[in-house]
């Protein structure tokens, strides 16, 4: 640092001038200690460590999901247990922001309220919860923890089985559940000659679909697979839609609008998917779609 108080080209300064100069010139020059450091308003290291969180209970996590929890996103209505692959990611997330399992919290949100309008109780929310421009008028998203596709799941030898494009879903009757991207392929992709059923609950989906109120129904792939595998006798997963935009459709962690976990929650799923880590929690609990044929 060079400062000049005075110098045979311009008047010199009183002395007691210089000396405040001097002072605040080499104030400005030292470096600031820790604690008076501007705020990261981007979601850096030092905003984002666990101690400057501010979470809803000090010192936990809390994070909500609907009632039940589905598996494969869940297993055994439990999502406090870790397995599955929502609960999974739910509790790697919260690694990442320096929360233990112990020190996570689970709180029940019904589906359509996770994204509703209004103040929340809860830190994020994880449940199946596709990322849309209408959706974050209301609330915030992470990033992307999860790129899916919807597909339709009929009951063997059924019409609706033999459909292989989605004009041939157009005569059948199809249903899913109420406020889902799922809901929203039929009425935009399918359009189908009948409205669809909406139900409240995918278990509501699922029996309409064995007692015939409907020929098939519409899902994301992997809860395609655990209906066709676990719960749905003699049903079959029909085909799946194709990406719809040039971006893929994603699930996004909720959060309250404009909360100030978002940058940091998004960098946490950021983190988690550059060092393979959602990789490893998909590989495990979700199943591969390669074999199901698009509905062209």
């Amino acid at each position: 640092m060079n400062l000049v108080l005075g110098n045979s080209h311009g008047p010199r300064l009183p002395r007691s001038l210089a000396a405040l100069a001097l002072l605040a010139a080499v104030a400005g020059c030292a470096p600031q200690p820790d604690g008076e450091a501007a705020p990261d308003s981007g979601g850096g290291t030092e905003r984002c460590a666990r101690g400057a969180l501010k979470t809803q209970t000090a010192g936990k996590l809390t994070v909500a999901t609907d009632k039940p929890a589905y598996e494969p996103w869940f297993q055994d209505d439990d999502p406090a247990n870790g397995e599955g692959f929502e609960s999974a990611t739910a509790y790697a997330v919260a690694k990442r922001l320096g929360y233990g399992k112990a020190e996570v919290v689970w709180q029940t949100v019904p589906f359509n309220k996770a994204f509703a309008p209004g103040r929340k109780s809860f830190d994020f929310d994880i449940n199946q919860v596709s990322v849309s421009e209408e959706r974050k008028r209301a609330v915030d998203f992470s990033a992307g923890y999860y790129d899916v596709r919807q597909a339709v799941v009929a009951l063997k030898g059924s019409p609706a089985a033999k459909a292989r494009t989605v004009a041939a879903l157009r005569k059948v009757k199809l249903g899913a559940q109420v406020g889902t991207t799922s809901l929203d392929v039929i009425d935009d992709v399918v359009r189908p000659q009948r409205d669809a059923a909406a139900f409240a609950k995918n278990d509501q989906a699922k029996s309409a679909l064995r007692n015939g109120q409907v020929d098939a129904i519409v899902v994301d792939l992997p809860t395609a697979f655990y209906i066709t595998a676990a719960e749905v006798e003699d049903a079959e997963i029909v085909g799946q839609f194709a990406e719809r935009g040039t971006a893929p459709e994603q699930f996004g962690l909720v959060l309250d609008k404009g909360s100030a976990l978002t940058s940091c929650v998004s960098k946490a799923v950021d983190a988690l998917r550059e060092d393979g880590t959602l990789a490893k929690i998909e590989k495990r609990w979700l199943t591969e779609a390669a074999d199901v044929p698009v509905l062209t």
